[in-house]
């Protein structure tokens, strides 16, 4: 009974020492140590995976951020960076020996430039705010992630999100100019520039969907597009989801590229029409958002063509939004398609993987196949014209070995993106949910430069630990109990 207790008291000990440290500095809310307080903190979008960190720091400094790092790299201590918490792999999952560092406070957007069309914001700025703030100036930043209301900008980064228009406007990579970040040693840098092209190597690229492992980002500079003329949506509606997946293929082998186009299955179409009531034709197999920006005459002309697309691939009903009202609540339904799907079942395990367009309809028939096997209904939501899955799979947490049922269940589904020449992510990162199919995606080289790019930066990996790339013996382990059917699990974490 010694022993345990002896242990116990050391590391609150430790944790008191560290506390002191940190409070010579930090604010004085800043440094939250007790229980009731770290809580908040157990998870992130992914809440079947917790663990209590061993304190949060909340800095509202560049130089509070660096000296905590500075503090924690001599000290030897891990770090994990949150931002808003949304992510949806484990990213910001906490550590019990590892300070939480949270850039909430970071909520300023410091400068909008119009004339060259960027505008430079704190890593804690919500995504749907640089629009915001933008919109006077007949601007907005483009990747519009479903969270957006309440993402930040920094997990944008770090995880390389997308959203509806990023088929059109790319991912987050495809919006930044520069980031300034701070490493474990405490040490500023400043990567990418101002200009269309930064000399040296693209290290925006490499930090861009790092997942907190390289680097802590303390500001962002995004680029800002000027808003269309015009857009307008066009919803389809089919009887067999193979049609819908079909028809996608067929509009981007037609040379037009959307400015999104989306895939909601019938169980997803009926869960966000119910909560939101968008207009979805609820006996719809499978329905289509394909929206068109540009000029007038050029989405006219683009309307048509589409349309004719659809028709011709075995759409059952074709209409396009009346006004921007209407395109708006279109949107709104496909963007509340994962709450939506929380109101129908106790819990639910968002998938997120790539596959090329021309096997949505193979890999939504297999899904469908996989969904008898395990039991386990599935609602699939995604940006059918990049491939970008997103399988929602319900279960209930309650029911003893459900949740293990579902994650191997997960798991099939990204093995199956890889089997067929996709990927296990396409925007929600790896964090702790992947981290197996990592094994499955790359081979025993490519791991191995993985792990010297992380030494590179962050040579004792005492940013976020045990995160987005598996070490040799996890993955030689997870080859022989996969051969076998069996799973490596995450022992140490609360599940839910």
């Amino acid at each position: 009974m010694n022993q345990p207790l002896s242990s116990d008291t050391d590391r609150r000990t430790q944790t008191q020492r560290l506390a002191g440290l940190f409070r010579r500095f930090m604010p004085r809310d800043g440094v939250l140590v007790d229980a009731e307080d770290l809580r908040p903190y157990e998870c992130d979008g992914l809440s079947a995976y917790r663990r209590v960190p061993m304190m949060v720091l909340l800095p509202e400094t560049v130089e509070q951020v660096q000296q905590a790092l500075e503090v924690c790299s001599a000290e030897r201590v891990p770090v994990v960076a949150r931002g808003a918490g949304t992510g949806l792999s484990g990213g910001a999952l906490p550590r019990e020996d590892a300070v939480l560092l949270s850039l909430a406070r970071f909520n300023r957007i410091v400068h909008i430039d119009p004339m060259n069309r960027v505008a430079r914001v704190q890593p804690g700025v919500r995504n749907l705010a640089i629009s915001e703030a933008a919109a006077p100036y007949g601007l907005y930043y483009a990747p519009d992630p479903s969270s957006q209301i309440a993402c930040s900008i920094g997990g944008n980064v770090a995880e390389n999100a997308g959203g509806v228009h990023c088929l059109k406007y790319g991912l987050t990579v495809h919006n930044l100019l520069e980031i300034k970040v701070i490493t474990i040693e405490g040490e500023a840098l400043t990567i990418g520039g101002q200009g269309l092209d930064a000399p040296g190597y693209d290290l925006l690229a490499v930090l861009t969907g790092s997942e907190g492992m390289l680097a802590v980002i303390v500001e962002v500079t995004v680029k800002l597009l000027p808003k269309p003329e015009r857009a307008q949506v066009i919803l389809a509606a089919f009887d067999r989801i193979e049609q819908a997946g079909n028809a996608v293929a067929a509009v981007i082998g037609a040379g037009i590229i959307p400015a999104g186009l989306e895939m909601m299955d019938n169980p997803a179409i009926r869960a966000a029409e119910d909560f939101v009531h968008a207009g979805y034709p609820t006996g719809a197999a499978a329905i289509l958002l394909c929206e068109l920006d540009g000029t007038d005459e050029e989405v006219s002309e683009l309307i048509a063509q589409v349309r004719q697309l659809l028709v011709d691939h075995g759409a059952s009903a074709v209409r396009a939004a009346k006004d921007d009202a209407e395109r708006q609540r279109l949107w709104a339904g496909r963007k509340a398609a994962f709450p939506a799907v929380g109101r129908i079942s106790p819990d639910y395990y968002c998938m997120d993987g790539t596959i090329p367009r021309a096997q949505l309809a193979h890999v939504l028939k297999r899904i469908g196949e996989m969904s008898a096997e395990y039991r386990l209904p599935v609602a699939n939501v995604f940006h059918a014209g990049d491939g970008n899955l997103h399988p929602l799979i319900l279960y209930d947490a309650n029911v003893p070995g459900e949740l293990e049922r579902t994650e191997e269940f997960g798991g099939r589904i990204l093995e199956l993106c890889v089997e067929v020449g996709g990927t296990i992510t396409g925007e929600h990162g790896v964090g702790v949910e992947k981290i197996n199919q990592m094994c499955v995606q790359f081979r025993e080289p490519e791991l191995v430069q993985f792990h010297a790019l992380k030494a590179a930066f962050d040579p004792r990996g005492l940013l976020n630990p045990g995160k987005a790339i598996p070490t040799l013996a996890r993955c030689a382990e997870f080859g022989a109990m996969h051969v076998h059917g069996g799973k490596l699990p995450f022992p140490d974490i609360e599940r839910f």
